[in-house]
């Protein structure tokens, strides 16, 4: 099996970063969630609070890098303008099954040359391209407050519990950012 540059670059963003970032989110998650008074010995929050620093650190660094690398690297080969031939936007996409050398994944699906795909285009990268920054936002936010607050999180359970709401909160954007990534690049993938 071969790959391109661009699909190296597509599996680095989608699913290297990807998995990294949901990996950490589960464990941060559990690391949060058991951060309950009456639960924790001495021992017990040293070692539980060295994990759930490197969790939520891993999970924030995979959203940004997983945003980056789709934003400068990915987005621009979707994006590119090769279809147009005078008037016709789209004519370099006339009869194409997928996308190629003159017809881009954007103009792919704005040209409905498959069927109904402009949709894809209007709703789903656009609610790709700005839902998913809110995730390394976020998720950085979290990881701010556990490294700030640390074992006193265990005393607060209204911040433990915002923390939490947090990294949710970058779990979903994620979640809708990869959902929307993988449809499209199944409709119109980057090649």
């Amino acid at each position: 099996m071969e790959l391109s540059s661009r699909e190296v670059w597509t599996v680095i963003h989608g699913l290297v970063l990807g998995t990294l970032f949901l990996l950490a989110f589960a464990g941060g998650l559990a690391g949060l969630w058991s951060l309950k008074p009456g639960l924790m010995t001495t021992a017990g929050i040293k070692e539980r609070m060295g994990r759930l620093y490197v969790g939520v650190w891993v999970m924030a660094a995979a959203a940004w890098g997983a945003v980056i690398t789709g934003t400068w690297i990915v987005y621009p080969w979707y994006r590119v303008n090769l279809s147009t031939v005078g008037e016709d936007a789209y004519a370099g996409c006339a009869n194409a099954i997928l996308p190629n050398a003159t017809c881009s994944p954007r103009d792919f699906l704005k040209s409905d040359v498959s069927g109904a795909t402009s949709e894809w285009h209007a709703f789903g990268m656009e609610w790709k391209e700005h839902v998913t920054w809110a995730a390394p936002i976020l998720a950085t936010a979290a990881a701010f407050l556990v490294v700030y607050y640390g074992p006193r999180l265990i005393a607060r359970p209204w911040l433990r519990a915002a923390v939490i709401v947090m990294f949710v909160g970058a779990f979903a954007a994620a979640v809708v950012g990869g959902a929307f990534g993988a449809f499209l690049n199944k409709v119109a993938p980057i090649v």
